[in-house]
């Protein structure tokens, strides 16, 4: 039986998988080739609806080879999205990508519409026509016509970056209220779930090392209640874990030792981060395409500007959450089971701003745009969080006077705005003859 981090990473390659439905779709479009077999077998279809079977042939012939064309042409297209994503914009954003939902029901469609039309052909002979069949062929052909348009339109509009951005920035922020509604998640207790000083009475070992993809919160705290214990993850969501590394620990002194593989196989380890339980990973895409859009070798930093607007509202959602370095979940009767480290508002900030602020100094509209933004957060965030927005700004004051020796250009980077240029007010900078 698949252990809990099996069916985790089994359930993440369904969902990046590009060929599991298409050949579904095979499947679907043979047994309903079949289907109409019999239907029209049975009942036959009006006078006007029937084909010679030479026609039959030929539709039906002209069907399966393109489905098998526009097969190729989407599969094309992919790969076009696979280069522009890894060139331009952030090959983590492939994550994503891969779980467009669109892109596989159009291959399903087109494998379905092809196994549909090849099963009828077997059955064309001088007199015996598949007129039923013929028909929902070419309704299929229709479908599929129609669901290609639809996904032109989609592929042409949403690969633009500030699309990307906006859907990345959306995904993550899911994330995040999904487990700020978790039902299971308890607030952070007033003591410590286990004494400060106290040593783990067992080490569970990293066996073969990965990054934290996912941890079986309920699947812990089950166990941890019934060995009476309790159960630190020693790693955040998204660490790289080495092989031999301190995984999870136990503290307390439980009546039975739990089993150390049956623990390791609730902490889900994979080559790299997934968004699934790690909202910081869609933060982490943002700046890596606001980043890579004031490199040198793409000097885009309009995009840079565009992408902030999105890491703008990314923070000031995490600004206004209940975040913790430390989650305590507790069984069903409060007692505190599992630890789980976690993020901060600082963290979050220090990620959201420090490589944009370093990269994209040495461009005006980059820091006049980062500098509203940083300005926005310190008027709307909660009093005890201003303290890192403050000193995010001071960071900022540093950088730009590390790169602007010149006084004039210097207080046109330290202008506030919010379009990079064009909206902040520039009145008592003046340039010398």
């Amino acid at each position: 039986m698949l252990n809990w981090a099996s069916r985790f990473q089994l359930r993440q390659y369904a969902r990046t998988s590009l060929w599991i439905l298409p050949v579904l779709g095979l499947v679907m479009g043979a047994l309903l080739g079949e289907v109409a077999l019999a239907v029209d077998d049975m009942w036959g279809v009006p006078t006007g609806w029937r084909y010679t079977a030479p026609t039959a042939s030929g539709v039906l012939t002209a069907i399966v080879g393109a489905m098998v064309a526009l097969l190729g042409f989407v599969v094309t297209i992919s790969v076009l999205v696979v280069q522009q994503a890894t060139g331009t914009l952030s090959p983590r954003y492939m994550r994503l990508w891969y779980r467009n939902r669109l892109q596989k029901l159009v291959l399903a469609t087109f494998a379905g519409t092809f196994a549909f039309a090849f099963t009828l052909l077997r059955r064309i002979e001088p007199g015996t026509v598949p007129d039923l069949g013929v028909t929902v062929a070419g309704g299929a052909v229709a479908v599929s016509l129609v669901m290609l348009l639809v996904y032109l339109n989609r592929f042409a509009h949403d690969l633009r970056p500030v699309a990307i951005a906006e859907m990345v920035c959306r995904t993550g922020l899911g994330v995040l209220g999904r487990y700020l509604r978790d039902k299971r998640h308890r607030p952070l207790l007033d003591e410590p779930a286990h004494p400060p000083d106290s040593m783990p009475t067992m080490i569970v070992p990293c066996t073969g090392g990965g990054a934290v993809q996912g941890v079986g919160v309920a699947e812990l705290v089950a166990m941890a209640a019934r060995h009476d214990c309790v159960l630190v993850v020693a790693h955040r969501m998204g660490d790289f874990v080495p092989p031999g590394a301190v995984l999870l620990e136990v503290h307390g002194t439980p009546r039975v030792p739990p089993d150390a593989r049956r623990l390791a196989g609730l902490v889900a380890l994979g080559p790299e981060r997934t968004i699934e339980q790690d909202p910081a990973f869609a933060l982490r895409v943002l700046v890596d395409i606001a980043a890579r859009a004031v490199s040198a070798a793409v000097n885009d930093p309009t995009t840079a500007v565009q992408v902030l607007n999105h890491i703008e509202v990314f923070l000031h959602t995490v600004g206004r959450s209940e975040l913790s370095g430390r989650h305590v979940f507790a069984d069903k009767r409060g007692v505190p089971r599992l630890v789980v480290p976690g993020r901060g508002w600082e963290e979050y900030l220090e990620l959201g701003v420090t490589e944009i602020r370093e990269y994209g100094v040495g461009s005006l509209q980059v820091c006049r745009r980062l500098r509203a933004m940083l300005e926005g957060l310190l008027a709307e965030m909660p009093h005890e969080r201003r303290g890192a927005v403050r000193g995010q700004l001071t960071l900022l004051d540093a950088a730009v006077e590390r790169e602007y020796p010149d006084e004039s250009r210097r207080a046109l980077a330290r202008t506030s705005d919010r379009q990079g240029i064009g909206s902040g007010s520039s009145e008592g900078v003046v340039i010398p003859d």
